[in-house]
């Protein structure tokens, strides 16, 4: 499945921008495997690393990592520069499901 397909699914998709040289991008890490084992199937979360793929990361003009992304259907639902606690991110894709 490709990144087009996977971000215009109709369960939310958390994106994670990183980068593997940022730390607060790895202090991220845990807290996305938090989330994943809280929501299970009803959201996917992804990582796309901005060095590899620099294409993805302009089109959103993601400008500093990380940066997390929620899109449902193809659309924005939520971004937020930084790192996000696992609780916060829980609530916010159950709100997209």
């Amino acid at each position: 499945m490709t990144f087009g397909e996977m971000i215009n699914s109709d369960k939310p998709v958390l994106v994670d921008f990183y980068a593997t040289w940022c730390g607060p991008c790895k202090m991220m890490a845990p807290i996305l495997e938090e989330v994943k084992k809280r929501v299970g199937e009803k959201a996917a979360i992804i990582k796309i690393d901005v060095d590899k793929n620099p294409a993805a990361a302009s089109a959103f003009q993601v400008s500093s990592v990380p940066t997390l992304i929620i899109f449902k259907k193809g659309k924005i639902q939520w971004r937020s520069p930084g790192v996000s606690q696992a609780h916060e991110l829980e609530k916010l894709l159950n709100e997209h499901i």
